[in-house]
């Protein structure tokens, strides 16, 4: 993830697109300005956001709609009857850095129809719809929150915050329509429709809005703030019993004293039918998640060597593969001496590489936004000094711009506050900036790492149109062996941005991972890994279909400029030089770094990867066990991200300016979204949601396809050297091995390593072609 500069006084300007109404608390406001000079912000570190597909919605919860024939931004559209209206409360304790999760629940019938793109758009009944009855809400008490734990209520006065999710008129509708305006098959294909025009058709009405409010008030619960997908509040126990039926007790868990509702929380029946589900209500007992990037520097740590007669002393490394040759360390993978690891790429090389220098595209007339928590105080001025230094432009006026609302910032603590996110912030902006020159980019920072401040971020982006693609370095798994697993609920509330996103003409790109299969084997050596996962899955939301997975790849550069060489998976296995400086422990090395991917036991398979991923993937979780449907497989595409195949990133700390490298998928999502921003120029229009797009293209061979060909021909894993040189009186020395991602394999075709592969000059250039088909 990236973090955002502040804002400095001197450079306000007026506001065309406003902070969305849910990032301010009452009386409070904000502006989105153009940055010339930092305020000392720091960056969040963050929590990763949870999203499900819309085709997990309940059968229970399909809408009739009636006829969906969509206009463009400039038409009036058609009208759509509401049956029925969705929403989710969420609710937790002193600003908890992760609302806990309960067991995700399965996927229902509605998702197979909508993933098979059988859902029928069904004309209006003149039946009245039956009146609803109050509702228990699913997933609202935690699995550990049992009567033996139980320690009685929390206080009366015990003081808790929460937020209320909204869903529109008409789910299931939004759901079709996001999935008709990108299916080039659909005749509404790319009839994309303005913020104004979604909110008629699909968003939440005032009505509807003030319902849920007076259910609120009513139950003596104070509303902070309000928008489209949010109500966000503030209340003692005795009101959130009052609102839900039931009291926040306290538990002993794991030696831990933690919260949760006693029961599971009910809503009147005047409000049933609005609610999809409650999270947040309990405790946090899992990991907070990360930034899905690791600094390369982070490999010091560990056993020295004394200095030798062969390997240097002084940091060495490669301008290309093979340029240097480590002749002085011990046999490894293969007899004989194996290369240093390349130098960390700059912007220039990998603009080369991937075709983006050929194609003479800069990403002019698009808008990139890069959604973190937080933000940095020196984020232009560090990526103009980063840019200068390499011989690439600044920003100009305006190009830059960021919405954050420091007084707002929260859980600092859990969510690593802004230092925590600076370095993922730094490598967001600059990647964007380094791939696609000319586009704006915007930097969108939420005011933590928690689900409702990173939901309310992406909602601002959709609901003002502040870009054509939003770029997210963040992740994490769905199922903890603590029994934190995400809430449907939470789910659906990232999902129906995503969808709206879609409508609107834009796209999500979201990290992998950086942990390969995220097994728990991968986790206990696994350097940017969760601990607490109980078996091998995907990430999230990388893992909804409504968003583009990115994995990554190892680059090889064939010369110094960046003329391309290979690809292959991002997985990499470490070994360090022993002490005497005669061999490499252990050998064959641990799993450290690796690629995200893999077959989700959450969401079936989406309508544009039918005919492209293998049976044998989409049938098959990554527990072994048989799907007898077709499932989502991840990741969708790939570009550089290793570890040590690093990018160069520039930013301030303590003052002082330094350069350094990092890896991780968090460097092949913003990659992409730049990648994106250059097609956008090349089609001179929105792309919308990419993935039907990437599919369609893969067919047609616009794609590298990425494979570890040591795998394949039975061979040993390509390896490097990599010297740090002497730090702390010893010498720091690795032996690396690329291509070897956990479970996940890089072959022929489509691959659960790297999706349909690395995007080419010849993706870019079809762009020129106008629509497809």
């Amino acid at each position: 993830m990236c973090r955002r500069p502040r804002l400095t006084s001197g450079d306000v300007e007026t506001v065309r697109n406003p902070v969305h109404p849910s990032l301010l608390s009452d009386g409070q406001s904000a502006v989105r300005r153009p940055v010339a000079e930092s305020s000392s912000a720091p960056p969040c570190r963050g929590v990763i956001p949870r999203i499900s597909p819309a085709w997990t919605l309940a059968s229970q919860n399909t809408a009739r709609v009636d006829n969906l024939t969509e206009s463009c931004r400039t038409c009036a559209p058609p009208s759509i009857s509401l049956t029925d209206l969705h929403l989710g409360v969420v609710i937790s304790q002193n600003q908890s850095s992760r609302a806990s999760r309960a067991r995700i629940a399965t996927i229902a019938a509605a998702s197979l129809a909508l993933a098979s793109g059988s859902l029928a758009l069904a004309a209006p009944s003149q039946a009245q719809a039956p009146r609803p009855a109050a509702k228990t809400i699913a997933d609202s008490q935690p699995q550990w929150a049992t009567s033996k734990a139980d320690r009685g209520a929390e206080a009366a006065s015990a003081q808790f915050t929460g937020t209320v999710y909204l869903q529109g008129q008409n789910p299931a509708g939004e759901a079709a329509y996001a999935q008709a305006v990108s299916n080039k098959n659909d005749p509404n294909y790319r009839h994309f429709l303005s913020p104004g025009a979604f909110r008629s058709r699909f968003g939440v009405t005032d009505a509807q809005l003030g319902a849920v409010q007076s259910w609120l008030k009513g139950a003596g619960l104070t509303v902070l703030s309000s928008s489209q997908h949010e109500i966000a509040f503030r209340g003692d126990n005795a009101a959130v019993t009052k609102a839900f039926g039931t009291s926040v007790h306290s538990y002993a868990v794991a030696g831990q004293n933690v919260h949760a509702p006693a029961a599971g929380l009910t809503v009147p029946a005047a409000v049933a039918n609005t609610v999809l589900g409650v999270a947040g209500l309990s405790s946090e007992l899992g990991t907070v998640a990360k930034p899905q990037s690791v600094k390369v520097s982070s490999s010091v740590a560990g056993p020295g060597s004394k200095p030798g007669d062969g390997l240097p002393t002084v940091s060495t490394c490669s301008d290309y593969w093979g340029q240097k040759t480590a002749t002085g360390a011990p046999a490894g993978y293969v007899k004989g001496a194996v290369p240093f690891d390349q130098c960390s790429f700059q912007p220039s090389q990998l603009r080369k590489a991937y075709g983006i220098t050929a194609s003479g595209l800069t990403g002019k007339g698009a808008t990139v936004a890069i959604v973190d928590a937080y933000a940095s105080s020196t984020m232009l001025q560090d990526a103009n000094t980063f840019s200068a230094a390499h011989g690439d432009k600044p920003f100009t006026s305006g190009q830059y711009t960021e919405v954050v609302t420091p007084s707002q910032w929260n859980s600092q603590a859990s969510c690593g506050g802004p230092a925590g996110w600076q370095g993922e912030e730094s490598l967001d902006v600059e990647m964007v900036h380094g791939l696609a020159p000319d586009a704006k980019v915007v930097y969108v920072g939420a005011n933590s790492c928690n689900d409702n401040d990173l939901i309310a971020a992406l909602s601002n982006i959709v609901d003002n149109h502040l870009a054509d693609v939003v770029s997210n370095s963040w992740s994490e798994i769905m199922h903890t062996t603590d029994q934190g697993d995400m809430t449907q609920a939470t789910i659906q509330a990232y999902e129906q941005v995503f969808q709206q996103g879609a409508i609107e003409g834009m796209g999500f790109d979201f990290s992998a991972g950086d942990c390969g299969d995220q097994s728990p084997t991968a986790a206990a050596t696994g350097v940017n890994c969760q601990t607490d996962t109980p078996r091998a899955q995907v990430g999230f939301p990388s893992s909804d279909p409504w968003v583009t997975d990115v994995g990554g790849t190892a680059l090889g550069l064939a010369d110094k400029s960046g003329k391309y060489g290979f690809e292959t998976s991002m997985g990499t296995l470490r070994s360090s030089l022993s002490a005497d400086g005669n061999s490499w422990t252990p050998l064959p090395g641990s799993f450290y770094f690796g690629g995200g991917g893999g077959t989700s036991e959450d969401f079936a398979q989406p309508w544009y990867q039918r005919g492209t991923v293998p049976n044998s993937l989409s049938h098959t979780l990554m527990t072994g066990a048989h799907s007898a449907t077709a499932q989502r497989v991840t990741p969708d595409v790939a570009m550089n991200g290793d570890l040590y195949t690093s990018v160069l990133v520039g930013m301030t700390s303590g003052g002082t300016y330094s350069e350094g490298g990092y890896g991780g998928t968090s460097v092949s999502a913003p990659e992409f979204s730049a990648v994106q921003a250059d097609a956008i120029e090349a089609q001179g229009g929105p792309i919308g949601f990419a993935n039907p797009e990437i599919y369609a293209r893969a067919s047609l061979g616009l794609f590298r396809d990425v494979v570890n060909r040591a795998a394949a021909e039975h061979k040993a894993p390509l390896s490097n050297v990599v010297d740090f040189g002497m730090v702390g009186g010893s010498l720091r020395v690795r032996l690396v091995a690329f291509g070897e991602d956990t479970s996940l394999q890089a072959t022929r075709g489509y691959d659960d390593a790297t999706g349909v592969g690395s995007p080419t000059a010849a993706y870019l250039d079809s762009f020129l072609w106008g629509r497809m088909g």
